[in-house]
């Protein structure tokens, strides 16, 4: 394009992937001491940014839900989106304070089925706010609640009817003007004995009135408080346990999802809830998957998405049928010849999926690997990213101790360019999704997240295919080695993380602690 006479002419140069981002420390909430016991109780279970991403709320296995304000904002003047409307250079990282706390869910007992119900909370998920207030829903196993939290003025009394000059008894004023006439004044010639509904009509004061009587004169309301209401319960609809709650982006109504069922919920409506999807067969011995994640599509009401055990992902369209067992797209990998063992059903089974912030992608977690989807191709993932390739010659071990069972969450940045997953020793690993990206990087739940990097300034930073060719390189010699050289813990573990809707942020939940990052 010629820029006028004597001008240069500029070419358009494609813009390649970003950087790989630097992660920073930025906050930790609950940080344990050296050699401090952690409570089985105060495990984090759930986190969840709201849509705007100044609310952070966190669950956890003793049934508390823990919410968390956005600060730097507010000690900056003006809102955020006022500031990036001014292209205000936003350098500071973001700050969370602690706003309040409730106990969300107590454990139960179902005396029909002998089975203890635990207080844990599963999941959480935001709606949308109105008048100031914040609502939120939050589940265990069996019931779902819908709360709202609000700021309630606390009313003092500031002044009473007392004058300072005329001192008061040893007893109180007003047991000394009742004490002061020995029977009680009654209109018409009352008989004291007689009942109580008959009295209260019949009581008259005595003349002049009671001059003692202390009254308020001034009340004020400076402080306020953060009242936590539970506004309904949705109860008595799963028989098996609710593993995913999700909010449609009507407003109006949202889906829980069992081991094999779906129900759909207004969320003014708490004693009825329609059945969409049933997988239940007839015949409970012919079961073989079981539903493990759904979520609703971010900007269509009509569709979601659901994962199984057996790794497929299911697109529904509710304007299909009433019932939902027919999908309208399935997305599955098809197995490499030769590949199937005895583990393959078990670590192909998906623990959580998500959708990108268009819509556009669905982000699924198995045990080995992050699979990025695109809605409009079910021939296969358009990206694979390896998070435990190098457990694979340990999956006897895992097994047996049941870590093969464990199910990681996964996150996607607002802008959909990265995602991330959390592994064994409180590690959590980021990916660049975008065309051409090779960021892969490993991640420690501590105030030091980049420590168990590899220090290599004089090379680039390695691909992914050349971390996990050294990872298999080294299992033989040292079988207790992460793709870093370092131990891993299997006792330790990163199962639940968020990230931020608008910026790279990344809360992310080591046992009872809560850790932030920025990028």
């Amino acid at each position: 394009m010629n820029g006028g006479d004597g001008g240069e002419v500029t070419a358009a140069t494609p813009a390649g992937p970003p950087p790989p981002l630097e992660w920073k420390f930025s906050q930790v909430f609950g940080e344990r001491t050296a050699g401090e016991e952690v409570q089985e109780v105060d495990i984090i279970s759930a986190i969840e940014f709201d849509k705007s991403g100044d609310h952070l709320a966190t669950g956890d296995r003793g049934g508390r839900v823990v919410l968390f304000e956005r600060t730097d904002t507010k000690e900056h003047g003006g809102s955020r989106r006022d500031l990036e409307r001014m292209d205000y250079p936003v350098a500071r990282h973001p700050e969370f304070r602690y706003k309040t706390e409730f106990q969300s869910h107590e454990p139960e007992f179902d005396y029909l089925k002998s089975l203890e119900i635990e207080e844990k909370i599963n999941k959480i998920r935001w709606c949308q706010t109105a008048n100031g207030a914040l609502f939120l829903l939050s589940t265990n196993d069996k019931t779902i609640k819908f709360w709202k939290v609000q700021e309630k003025k606390v009313k003092k009394i500031a002044d009473m009817n007392i004058d300072a000059s005329k001192g008061i008894g040893n007893g109180s004023a007003s047991s000394s003007s009742i004490t002061s006439s020995p029977k009680p004044y009654i209109a018409n010639g009352g008989n004291p004995d007689r009942s109580y509904n008959s009295l209260s009509s019949d009581v008259s004061f005595p003349p002049g009135g009671i001059s003692s009587l202390r009254l308020p004169v001034v009340v004020t309301s400076n402080e306020t408080n953060l009242v936590a209401r539970c506004r309904r319960v949705y109860a008595h609809a799963h028989d098996y346990h609710i593993n995913s709650i999700s909010n449609n982006s009507d407003g109006e109504t949202f889906i829980s999802a069992d081991d094999l069922r779906i129900n759909l919920w207004n969320l003014e409506i708490s004693n009825q809830s329609f059945n969409i999807v049933d997988v239940k067969p007839a015949n409970m011995e012919d079961l073989t998957e079981v539903i493990t994640s759904a979520e609703f599509h971010p900007t269509h009401c009509n569709m979601l998405a659901y994962s199984s055990s057996k790794g497929s992902i299911r697109l529904i369209d509710l304007r299909q049928s009433a019932l939902c067992d027919s999908h309208s797209k399935l997305f599955e990998e098809q197995e490499a010849p030769g590949s199937r063992s005895f583990f393959t059903e078990i670590i192909a089974s998906i623990s959580d999926i998500k959708f990108a912030k268009d819509g556009r992608y669905i982000l699924s977690r198995d045990y080995m690997t992050l699979k990025l989807w695109d809605i409009n191709m079910d021939s296969g993932p358009v990206a694979t990213f390896q998070v435990h390739e190098y457990l694979r010659p340990k999956l006897c071990d895992l097994y047996e101790n049941d870590s093969i069972f464990d199910k990681f969450e996964c996150c996607l940045s607002g802008d959909g360019q990265r995602v991330a997953t959390g592994s064994y020793s409180n590690l959590f690993r980021v990916f660049g999704c975008g065309a051409g990206s090779t960021e892969a990087t490993t991640l420690e739940a501590s105030k030091n997240p980049m420590r168990r990097q590899v220090q290599t300034p004089s090379r680039p930073s390695r691909s992914l295919s050349s971390s996990i060719t050294r990872v298999v390189r080294r299992g033989s010699e040292s079988p207790g080695v992460d793709a870093n050289g370092n131990s891993f813990d299997f006792t330790t573990k990163l199962l639940h993380l968020a990230w931020h809707p608008t910026e790279n942020s990344i809360a992310c939940a080591a046992a009872n602690s809560l850790y932030m990052y920025y990028a």
